[in-house]
């Protein structure tokens, strides 16, 4: 129903934001992570997902969440779609660890990272990791998770491969696997040079 809303903050805490956008003011759950990325904007951009609930706190019923990048809200639908794991879990483990501490985590059978977090106990841990580590390997979710959604470097790398007749999808796939080996800060000429050898 919502992909994003963009608007000026008129409140703001670790737990939610109040955005007003055009005159309506939209109270949307955050994580911490989220919080500690808008903390110092006035305005904001969130990619957001609408849960319905049949709770007496939530007369009507519809209750929205807001992530700062849609990696992190990607990792919370699947986080979500695991047995046992609710809206207020998942909002806590994203505000426990950082979304690309908790990717690898699942990834990486880390039971006892995921255990770390509050209310998670061993078989909660161990069926995130059986439900999601497929998913995410198959690249239901960005796989990398390195900050690339902030990556000018990368943006411009793509933007020359494209010109150079290469298409966006298979282009992105390359960067986003040099990116993963190299790091966020490689130069736009690396990329470029290293995509060229895999496109």
């Amino acid at each position: 129903m919502y992909s994003y809303i963009e608007g000026a903050i008129q409140e703001l805490n670790p737990a939610y934001v109040v955005i007003d956008c055009h005159g309506i003011g939209y109270d949307i759950n955050i994580s911490l992570n989220t919080f500690s990325q808008i903390k110092n904007q006035q305005q904001c951009k969130l990619f957001m997902h609408l849960a319905i609930k049949n709770e007496a706190t939530t007369p009507t019923g519809f209750v929205l969440y807001g992530f700062a990048d849609v990696n992190e809200r990607a990792l919370f639908r699947q986080l979500i779609s695991v047995s046992g794991i609710g809206y207020s879990t998942a909002i806590l483990m994203l505000s426990s660890l950082p979304p690309d501490t908790l990717f690898n985590a699942i990834r990486e059978n880390n039971v006892g990272l995921l255990q770390s977090v509050k209310g998670i106990g061993a078989k909660s841990a161990q069926r995130i990791i059986i439900d999601l580590k497929d998913k995410l390997d198959k690249g239901k979710i960005s796989s990398e998770f390195v900050s690339t959604s902030y990556n000018t470097n990368r943006d411009e790398a793509l933007s020359g491969l494209t010109v150079l007749g290469f298409n966006k999808s298979g282009s992105e796939k390359a960067l986003d696997k040099i990116i993963q080996k190299t790091g966020p800060d490689a130069a736009v000429e690396e990329l470029i040079k290293e995509a060229l050898k895999i496109l």
